[in-house]
């Protein structure tokens, strides 16, 4: 009777740890596919930022060329440092009623 009792404890106490490690590998499953969407997540970001960038450099580029060629055809420059002044709302329904 004793054998049966301690018996049925240990069978108890491995079907609780089977069930534990089920459910610890379901979690493990979870998680591997949320480490997953990361990584994808990060590699487009990175593919994104390195097209971005280009982009900017490409853009700078132009604007570079374009200012030479100004400068070569001695098209006068006004210079306007953008942070020097302040965003102003401008109401342009005044003018088309005129």
């Amino acid at each position: 009777m004793i054998k049966r009792k301690i018996c049925r404890e240990y069978i108890e106490e491995i079907e609780r740890l089977e069930r534990s490690i089920r459910e610890l590998e379901e979690e493990i499953i979870e998680l591997r596919m949320q480490l997953r969407r990361k990584t994808e997540e990060a590699t487009n970001l990175s593919i994104e930022n390195a097209s971005l960038r280009h982009k900017v450099e490409m853009m700078e580029r132009r604007e570079r060329q374009l200012f030479e060629l100004l400068q070569k055809l001695k098209v006068p420059l006004v210079y306007i440092n953008e942070e020097e002044f302040e965003d102003v709302d401008v109401d342009l329904s005044l003018d088309s009623k005129e």
